[in-house]
Parts: C-alpha cells; structure tokens; sequence
C-alpha cells in the first residue's frame, strides 16, 4: 500500500532513480513486484545503490559472488544485464544524452484529471515498444516492451491509477509539471 501511495505513477525525472527503476524492472521479468520491493534494500546495497560509475565496472568475481547473494535474485542474466546497462547509460551521458529526456520523450501528455481512466489493463503499448526498441538499439538489456511498460506505470511516465483511486488525480496534476522533450511532446512514436 505504501508503495502505491507514495511512489507508484509519481513521476521521476532524477537520471539515478530511473536507471535504478530499469535495473529492478529487469530483475522483476517473470516475477511478482511484492518479490522485487521485499529484495529493494539488499538490490541498493548489493549494486552500491545502482551507482552507475561503480556497477560498470563490477568485475566477473564480483558477478559471481553476486550469483551466490540470497538478498537478491539470483539470475546471473539479470545481474550481467545491470553491469551492461551501467556502462550504456555511462556511454549515453559521454555522447550528452541523459536517461530521463530518453525515456520521457515516450511519455503519454498529461491528461484531463477528471477523465476517467478506460479500467484496460495494459502489457504494453506502442509507446513502450518504442522505449524498448530505442534502449535496445542502445545496447541496454532486459528492456522488453512488457518490461518498459511497467516502468512507464511506476515512473509516472503513464498514469493508470484506476478512476477512483484517490492519488490518480494528485498523480496526474504532478505529471503536468514535468518538462517533456519539445520534439516529441505528448509521447510521439518514434
């Protein structure tokens, strides 16, 4: 409920928080998310709370103890796919791109608070596919559009509170005072 209340559809636009949020979404792939916020702690701990500089660098011995560490999952895939990603998002900054005007540029438009929200529950959408085809053509992995739109529904880029869930609305005025990318403004497909 806590995490509902305070975190989930919040938009972000913090560069870390983002990628930390990418790296958990990759670990959640064919899991629960309770599973995921019940390990979050022991993840930030393990991968010096998703510091990009220092997960770029972990090396093969480090990949291995992390295998063997019961705080998190165990997925050698997952864990070798947040050592890549650390090194494209350090990549992206080197070329002066930034994770949050990528992954905002997908953004679904702020939307009329008092609309109601349609009830479909989504896996993904043509916004998420595009995010994934983007960060992929990047190099980053475990991106899949499923994958993205979760982070989408997390990270505020999408709002699907339901109607009559009483943060949609704080939600939504929120995601009115993020600055979109004035390219693709309202979450154009690329």
């Amino acid at each position: 409920m806590n995490y509902h209340d305070t975190e989930w559809g919040r938009p972000v636009v913090d560069n870390l928080q983002l990628f930390e949020k990418v790296c958990l979404e990759g670990f959640q792939s064919g899991l629960s998310w309770i599973t995921i916020l019940r390990k979050r702690e022991n993840f930030r701990a393990a991968f010096h709370h998703f510091n990009p500089e220092e997960v770029a660098q972990f090396s093969t011995r480090e990949i291995d103890a992390l295998v063997l560490n019961p705080g998190i999952i165990r997925h050698r895939g997952k864990i070798e796919a947040t050592v890549n990603n650390a090194q494209r998002y350090l990549a992206m900054q080197a070329i002066g791109e930034n994770l949050s005007e990528v992954v905002w540029q997908y953004a679904d438009p702020p939307a009329d608070p008092e609309k109601p929200h349609t009830g479909e529950v989504l896996a993904q959408t043509p916004q998420s596919l595009a995010l994934s085809k983007d960060l992929k053509k990047r190099g980053w992995k475990f991106v899949g559009p499923t994958t993205m739109y979760a982070f989408m529904q997390s990270m505020g880029l999408v709002n699907d509170h339901a109607t009559m869930c009483y943060v949609r609305t704080e939600c939504e005025r929120q995601r009115a005072t993020v600055h979109f990318p004035p390219t693709t403004r309202g979450g154009a497909v690329r």
